[in-house]
């Protein structure tokens, strides 16, 4: 179990849940490469994608995860919703989150948007971009990438 419910961001994170993070995805990763690519563990889970910056590969990315993890997802842009009337991204999500979801993944073009709906709401809250702020879960797929590349990056530099 990770220390936080929220994914917010890079500096939040305990190393400690870095790794268990990790751990999950190694596993995950061999669900790719079979026939039947879906498992159960989100069965009876909706998650709701909060998509009000553009992001074809994040926005499929999240979705297909949810797919595979055998859980329910719909995505709903800005330009779709009742943002595009002015409500705003934390109304969105408490909106959304009266619906029953169980999670909510945002990109926003407001840099510390994530963080604002998270204080607001009960579920977790995934960061998927915020502005020029941070892209979280870029970040961990950056840096696992590098350490299935690298080896271990303790006392390493590197630059992207």
């Amino acid at each position: 179990m990770l220390s936080s419910k929220h994914l917010l961001g890079i500096q939040d994170i305990l190393a400690e849940d870095i790794d268990l993070i990790f751990k999950t995805a190694t596993e995950f990763k061999e669900v790719i490469n079979r026939p039947i690519k879906k498992v159960p563990s989100l069965r009876d889970i909706t998650i709701a994608n909060l998509f009000f910056e553009d992001s074809t590969r994040t926005r499929c990315s999240f979705e297909t995860a949810v797919h595979r993890l055998g859980g329910e997802v719909f995505t709903l842009a800005a330009s779709g919703s009742s943002a595009s009337k002015g409500e705003s991204l934390v109304d969105t999500a408490l909106n959304i989150e009266a619906m029953g979801v169980s999670g909510l993944v945002i990109r926003s073009t407001i840099s510390g948007g994530p963080a604002m709906v998270a204080k607001r709401v009960s579920i977790p809250v995934i960061n998927a971009g915020d502005g020029r702020h941070e892209h979280p879960t870029q970040g961990l797929l950056d840096l696992l990438t590098l350490q299935e590349s690298l080896g271990p990056l303790e006392g390493r530099r590197v630059a992207i």
